[in-house]
């Protein structure tokens, strides 16, 4: 099958480095997960993370929960971690998911005039399955733009600058 790329980019009233620092808190970055939504069908998941927070190149994350009541499940790791600049992470063994399968994320930051340009992106590998056909392509909008949103928010900012690009 053929990655898919999938980004959203925001422009943040915040320098780099405020925003490198609230974007490095994993607990922070992937609360849309943890939260009930429609988009995770009602359900939530849980996020463990290792000693390091996933605040360092090698740092360990795992996410968990059930949605629709299938068991979900997948490990991470940071592969890059750049401060104020960039952060990548990547699933690492099979992970357990629905509508996307192994996949690389990360973001960037450059200053700007106006503080910094974000820009959050998602690479994946859709599994087999009309399922994934289907919503593969808005799960990885609707995650990509929550974390750009959610940076705007904030930053107190109405999220107006907020545009995305993909799939290719």
């Amino acid at each position: 099958m053929t990655p898919r790329h999938f980004e959203s980019h925001a422009e943040v009233a915040a320098s780099p480095a405020e925003l490198f620092a609230l974007l490095d808190d994993h607990s922070r970055l992937s609360a849309h997960m943890t939260k009930r939504s429609w988009m995770m069908a009602g359900s939530r998941i849980t996020l463990e993370t290792d000693a390091n927070r996933g605040r360092a190149v090698g740092s360990r994350i795992r996410l968990a929960g059930r949605i629709l009541g299938f068991e979900l499940s997948v490990d991470e790791v940071v592969t890059e971690r750049e401060p104020p600049h960039a952060k990548t992470w990547q699933t690492i063994g099979s992970p357990r998911l629905l509508v996307i399968g192994p996949y690389r994320m990360g973001f960037r930051i450059e200053a700007v005039q106006a503080g910094s340009r974000l820009t959050v992106f998602i690479d994946w590998t859709p599994p087999s399955g009309a399922l994934a056909r289907l919503f593969g392509p808005s799960y990885a909008r609707w995650c990509t733009e929550r974390m750009a949103r959610d940076a705007l928010a904030h930053f107190a900012q109405d999220g107006k600058s907020l545009t995305s690009s993909g799939p290719r």
